[in-house]
């Protein structure tokens, strides 16, 4: 199945404006960009991946429909034409597996739109140093330890080193069939279950390297 004029024409659209991004992601810089805008999420561990998302509210703005749809009570990043997620993914790892969205909601995405879209990052990260103090800068501007750290310090887990820079090489715009879905993806999460015991909802796991070539619509280098 070919893609419609007009998602032809959105994914050119975002195609010009991903040239726009900045290339060098420094987490101190991107940390309080987000909390300077009282973006929720700059209090993540994780920080790349949502201030990539807060990068693309600024750079599609105009050409996506931001949050996207709703599927009960799952949310996509964005829509136009199709659904979309704002997703961004190291290079410089030894797994490249994508965790994406819930499963069933993609499916119903897939099955009104024809697609499910992904915007995806990719880039060469650099770790915290053996004194991890960024990871002490960040406890301490979000006033101290998290419930989740201190459930981690007292079931004995060790702590992740935290990345501290990303330099962005590549972005791709995708498309995703079912077929091509099912070449690509996997399980993620079955058997898991949230703080409070109940299950988590399951939620499809990208493989990178197998997304088929047709499914990558454009892909911008830095």
């Amino acid at each position: 199945m070919g893609v419609s004029g007009a998602l032809a024409r959105i994914i050119t659209r975002l195609t010009s404006a991903s040239r726009s991004m900045p290339t060098r992601w420094d987490a101190r810089e991107a940390v309080l960009a987000m909390k300077d805008a009282a973006y929720p999420h700059w209090r993540q561990m994780e920080w790349i991946g949502f201030y990539f998302q807060f990068l693309c509210e600024s750079a599609y703005k105009g050409i996506l429909e931001m949050p996207g749809k709703r599927y009960r009570r799952v949310e996509f990043d964005a829509f136009a034409e199709i659904c979309w997620d704002f997703k961004a993914h190291a290079a410089n790892t030894m797994r490249h597996d994508l965790i994406t969205n819930d499963s069933e909601a993609i499916a119903n995405a897939i099955q009104e739109y024809g697609y499910y879209g992904l915007i995806l990052a990719i880039g060469e990260v650099e770790y915290n140093d053996e004194e991890r103090t960024f990871k002490k800068w960040h406890d301490a501007l979000k006033g101290g330890r998290s419930n989740y750290e201190l459930a981690r310090i007292e079931r004995g887990a060790m702590s992740r080193r935290r990345k501290t820079e990303f330099v962005l090489k590549e972005i791709h715009i995708i498309h995703l069939d079912s077929s091509a879905l099912n070449i690509c993806s996997g399980s993620f999460q079955e058997g898991f279950r949230n703080a409070d015991g109940r299950p988590r909802r399951k939620k499809v796991l990208v493989n990178i390297p197998n997304i088929p070539n047709t499914s990558i619509a454009k892909t911008v280098r830095f």
